[in-house]
């Protein structure tokens, strides 16, 4: 069995293709960090997000995602508090972040501004990865015209105000659009490489096909598969189908039989898979830190992840249909 998902083991820490980066297998979503109820069903104070992101920083993990649009900028704030607090970002650390709008406007204006925000609330100078976030709500002729939210994120990485550019969305069949432009170093999905959907296979074919990183997010589809049976039944922050739900029952029985539960199931699916420089997990309390590494570490024997295969809804339930390459 492999170790690769062990914390401080062999493969715990490595190379983010097409970035020079080093990352470790298990990486701190902020997307909680600084406040989300309505996605998370809870408020995080400041001191509770940032005493999370200092025990990340004294951790095994040495990556951390965050976001300009998360919670107005609040995530970026209490990381970069926590980063001032630890004497700026420690050694062999990654702190990455992505561009948003502003209302309507993601012109290359406002990318510009973007970074530079991101810059200021995190404290650094130079920011080794930055992603394109969620481009699928906006015109791609816009942000792929002149001057446009595109050209501005290439213009930045090629004049070194930041390291990589990424591309972090969620509806396949628009981010294949933005990744045949051939421009982007590292692809960043989310809800849609879990043990519930696989909506992201070809995308994620094609990035590796490409020389691209690939980051996977968002592992427990928004809290569906990390909750205790009859809890929210909500999956990629939607209804899930009764096909999901079902599944995820069955699941949850199997995981039991085999002595462990589902959210360790659905974390260590990311994280055993090669193709994934680093899973990201979105934590808004220090110990969930603790918990998730100690979830990491857990011994799964592999039979169990055959058994889960055979339950996997169909295409059909899942985020988005198959894409075709």
């Amino acid at each position: 069995m492999t170790l690769r998902h062990v914390p401080g083991g062999p493969g715990w820490l490595r190379p983010l293709p097409g970035t020079g980066l080093t990352v470790s297998a298990l990486a701190l979503g902020g997307s909680p960090l600084g406040s989300m109820p309505g996605n998370y069903g809870h408020e995080v104070s400041p001191e509770r997000g940032i005493d999370t992101v200092r025990a990340a920083l004294h951790s095994d993990i040495r990556f951390i995602d965050t976001s300009n649009g998360y919670s107005g900028g609040e995530s970026e704030r209490r990381i970069g508090a926590a980063l001032t607090a630890a004497g700026g970002v420690p050694p062999g650390y990654v702190v990455a972040t992505k561009v948003d709008p502003e209302g309507s406007d993601y012109s290359g204006e406002r990318v510009r501004r973007s970074v530079l925000e991101s810059r200021t609330r995190l404290g650094l100078d130079h920011l080794p990865l930055v992603h394109l976030h969620d481009p699928e709500f906006h015109e791609f002729d816009d942000l792929t015209g002149p001057d446009g939210a595109v050209e501005a994120l290439v213009e930045l990485r090629e004049s070194g105000v930041v390291g990589a550019v990424g591309l972090a969305g969620g509806r396949v069949q628009e981010i294949a659009r933005y990744l045949a432009l051939g421009v982007f170093d590292v692809l960043l999905v989310h809800n849609r490489w879990t043990l519930v959907d696989r909506s992201a296979g070809a995308i994620i074919a094609e990035a590796r096909s490409r020389g691209m990183g690939v980051l996977n997010a968002a592992v427990y589809g928004g809290g569906l598969l990390a909750r205790p049976a009859g809890a929210w039944g909500s999956y990629g922050y939607r209804p899930a189908p009764e096909p999901v739900l079902s599944a995820v029952d069955a699941m949850r029985d199997v995981c039991a039989a085999h002595g462990t539960d589902l959210a360790t199931a659905a974390l260590q699916f990311s994280l055993r898979d090669e193709r994934f420089a680093s899973t990201i997990v979105g934590m808004s309390r220090p110990e969930r830190v603790e918990q998730t590494l100690a979830a990491a570490a857990a011994e799964l024997p592999d039979v169990l992840f055959d058994e889960l295969e055979t339950l996997v809804p169909p295409a059909e339930a899942w985020l988005d249909a198959p894409f075709e390459r």
